[in-house]
């Protein structure tokens, strides 16, 4: 069930990267969610949104251990 968890969080990260208060809040709900290999996986994704919205590299440290 884990992947499939792993795989909305990345739709919704998408849908909501426009607004960095709901990014955040949502990277929070992934963060108690998801396992640690996805959360490292979780880390990249955001990296890689970073290029259109350099803004959204504060909820980064919602994943930090």
């Amino acid at each position: 069930m884990a992947r499939p968890m792993f795989n909305y969080t990345k739709v919704i990260l998408r849908k909501v990267s426009f607004d960095v208060k709901l990014f955040t809040k949502e990277v929070k709900k992934a963060a108690k969610h998801l396992l640690p290999h996805e959360i490292e996986e979780l880390k990249e994704f955001i990296k890689s949104l970073f290029a259109v919205n350099p803004e959204l590299r504060v909820a980064l440290v919602y994943l930090e251990n």
